[in-house]
């Protein structure tokens, strides 16, 4: 089968293959785990509030450089401080993060499968990605699964912009001009806000709801809906994918048309 053939699934990275779990831990070391918590989901908020704000100013910043400011941010917020030393131990927990429990089984049958081309889509910078995949003591086994790891700093843009999603059509070796070629490509992401604005673009996208809370991002209903597929865990993703397209396959040759999910969101398995 030919690389055009196939079908891409290009996964998020941080928050879903890789967990920030470690950073909380890191920060409970200096102020307990209750102060700590609250101060993660501070920083996290703040590192994606912050490219939202510089994709409506146009502007571009490297994302680990977002990453610090956040902190920062966070920090002076919750009317704590820490040293520089400290702050930069920090930054280099992104270098040794954990993969969630149910990544290595989907990776291992990733490596398996001809029919599939894995890649890595994430808004961090190359040297932080490629770091992050090469020195995690759990991912970097796995890291030959990915075709590549494409970034969106070409693109001087951070998703949801159109343009990060038409930059990994083309990373991939497909046409963003084509909408077979982006019909091809699936998003993995526990990112509800990245599922829709791949599903804006004309991309498949499996969202990954670990809480099982269910689906409850409105946006897609202004958008282009939810979620093709919903699963519990990223090891229920080829299996969704593949069972998604083949029904999809069975409703074309019915004369049924599959179209874009226009839905608040699909069912998922189970």
């Amino acid at each position: 089968m030919s690389s055009r053939d196939k079908t891409v699934v290009a996964f998020d990275l941080y928050g879903t293959l890789l967990s920030t779990e470690s950073i909380a831990k890191e920060l409970a070391s200096h102020f307990g785990n209750d102060r700590a918590q609250a101060i993660a989901t501070l920083w996290r908020r703040y590192q994606l509030e912050y490219t939202w704000r510089l994709n409506s100013m146009n502007l571009y910043k490297p994302f680990n450089d977002i990453t610090l400011t956040s902190l920062q941010h966070a920090l002076a917020e919750s009317k704590e401080s820490l040293s520089e030393h400290d702050i930069k131990q920090l930054m280099r927990a992104y270098d040794s993060l954990a993969i969630f429990p149910d990544v290595k089984p989907a990776l291992q049958a990733l490596a398996d499968n001809d029919a599939i081309d894995a890649y890595v889509f994430s808004n961090g910078t190359d040297a932080m990605v490629g770091s992050s995949v090469r020195t995690s003591p759990d991912l970097s086994p796995h890291a030959s699964v990915f075709k590549d790891l494409i970034t969106v700093e070409p693109v001087r843009a951070f998703k949801p912009d159109p343009r990060v999603y038409r930059h990994l059509v083309e990373q991939v070796g497909k046409s963003s001009a084509r909408k077979e070629d982006v019909a091809s490509v699936w998003l993995v992401s526990g990112n509800s806000w990245d599922v829709v604005g791949a599903r804006a673009v004309g991309l498949h996208a499996a969202w990954v709801d670990r809480a099982g809370n269910g689906w409850s991002e409105r946006l897609g209903v202004l958008a282009s809906g939810g979620p093709t597929v919903i699963v519990k865990g990223v090891e229920e993703v080829v299996g969704a994918i593949e069972k998604w397209i083949g029904e999809s396959g069975e409703n074309q040759e019915r004369g049924v048309s599959a179209g874009l999910n226009q839905a608040p969101a699909a069912m998922g398995p189970g």
